[in-house]
């Protein structure tokens, strides 16, 4: 019964602290980068290699479709809730994504 319970709760995807992060994106061959905040947001800071793809566009779930379901995507965002809400999203749509735990301030310069 508590496995079932713990089974009910689990993400399907896994929130990563920023040293994690960086070194499993690192380590993935292929791996995608994916910054979800807004274009505004990107524009003032992102870090290298992200693409954007804003989460909160109307667009959004129809620019996620096109994606390569053969890739793994490491997104994030300001505090790590909307790349949580795009990794719930992409996870049940079958892609295989991190989440950056504390958004892109935990990111390790």
């Amino acid at each position: 019964m508590l496995n079932f319970l713990k089974n009910l709760f689990k993400q399907p995807y896994e929130t990563l602290s920023g040293s994690e992060f960086k070194a499993r994106f690192s380590q993935t061959k292929g791996a995608v980068l994916l910054d979800v905040r807004t274009p505004a947001e990107f524009k003032s800071g992102a870090i290298s290699g992200a693409k954007n793809l804003d989460v909160t566009s109307a667009g959004f779930a129809e620019k996620a479709a096109k994606l390569d379901k053969s890739k793994t995507y490491f997104l994030y965002c300001r505090s790590g809730a909307r790349s949580g809400q795009a990794c719930s999203f992409l996870s049940q749509q079958g892609y295989t994504v991190y989440n950056l735990s504390g958004g892109i301030g935990s990111w390790p310069r």
